[in-house]
């Protein structure tokens, strides 16, 4: 599939009481991209991908999936579709094995005289072969999150839609399912990951869609995301305590000094005056420059503030 595999105009959620979920959200998921959807908790993304999945009404604005006007297009679309929204719910009485087994029954379009190999496949893919037949009600939160991948997994899908899909997860385990991402994309599958992670989104992801507060801020590649915004005053000295003086007395602001690097917001006079100011003060200067921005730079340019960059 070419063009936008997920598009919305104007798509808005108001609920009752006159709290305003989503607003007037315009969002392009390029097919084949990695898009990452991202904002602090609270600010309209699952909200947003409820309504992609047709689960809930939009208030006005409309959504298509894989070319399917959602939600009237539910029943032709959804088949087509993986998801993991807000966390999974297993039979918690019921192994693993035996969870993929009712969901994968449940679904019409699965041919079962290989139902038992396809479950095997996707809970060897999730890394759970070993725990198979444990009952899912002793399983951790990371494991559970595993098992909703499995269930995402059991058909070849066009789109996969994640909620979060590394809560729960040790760092192990994040790697884990940041590289089956991968290996997804480039089978052709489009990825829509929605997470408040901004590391996870820059490791993984190749486009992105920033909101806050219910409204787009920003979207489009990462890398060109990033480059919205400078990366921090980066030096390296030995001589952290005078480099962070001669620094916030030319008027730099956020100082921060750690080990023997000495970082900043980049101020508006030449850096190589900046440089040589801090060796007229006999700062060691072993390194000088700007840092490479981050998607968390632009983020902070964009909104005026931060949120939780390691969850």
């Amino acid at each position: 599939m070419t063009g936008s595999v997920i598009e919305t105009r104007g798509l808005t959620k108001r609920y009752r009481g006159g709290h305003l979920a989503v607003d007037r959200l315009d969002l392009e998921v390029p097919a084949g991209s990695v898009f990452g959807f991202l904002g602090p908790n609270g600010s309209g993304k699952t909200t947003t991908i409820r309504m992609l999945m047709g689960l809930i009404e939009p208030t006005s604005g409309t959504a298509t999936v894989l070319g399917g006007a959602m939600p009237r297009a539910a029943r032709a679309v959804l088949p087509r579709v993986g998801a993991l929204i807000e966390g999974p719910a297993p039979y918690g009485h019921l192994s693993g094995r035996d969870n993929l087994l009712r969901y994968d029954s449940a679904d019409p379009a699965a041919d079962p005289r290989t139902r038992r190999a396809r479950v095997t496949a996707a809970l060897d893919r999730v890394g759970l072969a070993a725990a198979a037949s444990r009952k899912t009600k002793a399983y951790s939160l990371g494991m559970k999150q595993r098992l909703g991948l499995a269930v995402a997994l059991l058909q070849p899908r066009s789109l996969l839609v994640l909620d979060e899909p590394t809560n729960g997860l040790d760092p192990q385990g994040m790697r884990e399912i940041r590289a089956l991402i991968r290996e997804l994309a480039a089978d052709g599958t489009t990825v829509f990951l929605s997470s408040h992670l901004l590391d996870e989104i820059e490791q993984v992801c190749t486009h992105a869609a920033v909101m806050n507060r219910g409204a787009l801020i920003a979207q489009g590649p990462v890398a060109e995301l990033a480059a919205r915004s400078r990366g921090r005053l980066a030096v390296t000295t030995p001589d952290t305590a005078e480099a962070v003086r001669v620094l916030e007395e030319r008027g730099a602001v956020a100082v921060c000094a750690t080990g023997d690097l000495v970082t900043a917001e980049p101020l508006a006079t030449d850096p190589a005056d900046v440089n040589a100011a801090l060796v007229r003060a006999g700062v060691r200067v072993r390194a000088f420059g700007l840092e490479r921005a981050s998607l968390e730079d632009a983020f902070v340019a964009l909104t005026g503030e931060g949120f939780d960059v390691a969850g």
